[in-house]
């Protein structure tokens, strides 16, 4: 059983979880705004993409991506960090994109 803003239950307890974009939905100031997010794989996430237009007007670009290329989280994508979070810069900074960018490359070079 899944439900909004980033918390899966499982046999225990509730486990906070990231949203698309891979941050925890607790700590997130649009969370006020959107009300939460899900990963980009789960069931009810082009619900909550239309959920997000109406809340805000406008689609959640990293859910939108992540929806689209079938991915669980932003991080998860081979092409992350990517233009929508450099376009956007939300909910990274152009900084912390940049340290994705840099350490990945030096991964390829080991």
């Amino acid at each position: 059983m899944s439900a909004a803003c980033g918390m899966n239950l499982n046999s225990k307890n509730m486990i906070p979880l990231p949203a698309a974009c891979g941050i925890a939905c607790e700590t997130c100031w649009l969370k006020d705004k959107c009300g939460g997010c899900v990963s980009g794989i789960d069931p009810t996430a082009p619900e909550k993409l239309e959920y997000i237009k109406e809340a805000t007007g406008a689609y959640c670009p990293a859910l939108k991506c992540a929806i689209e290329r079938k991915v669980e989280y932003c991080l998860s994508c081979d092409e992350f960090p990517c233009k929508v979070h450099y376009k956007w810069g939300i909910p990274y900074s152009k900084r912390i994109l940049d340290l994705h960018k840099q350490f990945k490359e030096q991964l390829k070079e080991e």
